[in-house]
């Protein structure tokens, strides 16, 4: 599924129009950004929870040339699923 037929389908189950849908799509996705850059996470009970996970500076390898390169840290964002998702999908 497709960011616009998600937004059909909350349209539907809603009963809005489509652009009220992909407004509340949009807030929703920018409001989950902007938590997570603030250092915050996100829990939707049930769904899942987004939040940041921060990966350690670390050496690897060049694959052609086997030349060591070091690989900065960095702030991955990271989505959990919760019960209620992990039951509905099995």
């Amino acid at each position: 599924m497709n960011k616009s037929e998600l937004i059909e389908k909350m349209a539907d189950a809603a009963d809005i129009s489509k652009s009220a849908a992909a407004r509340a799509l949009d807030t929703f996705t920018d409001e989950v950004a902007i938590a997570l850059k603030n250092g915050d996470t996100v829990s939707l009970i049930g769904f899942g929870t987004f939040s940041v996970k921060e990966r350690a500076a670390r050496t690897g390898r060049n694959p052609q040339t086997g030349a060591a390169i070091e690989i900065k840290a960095s702030k991955n964002p990271s989505f959990k699923a919760g019960k209620a998702l992990k039951d509905a999908v099995q």
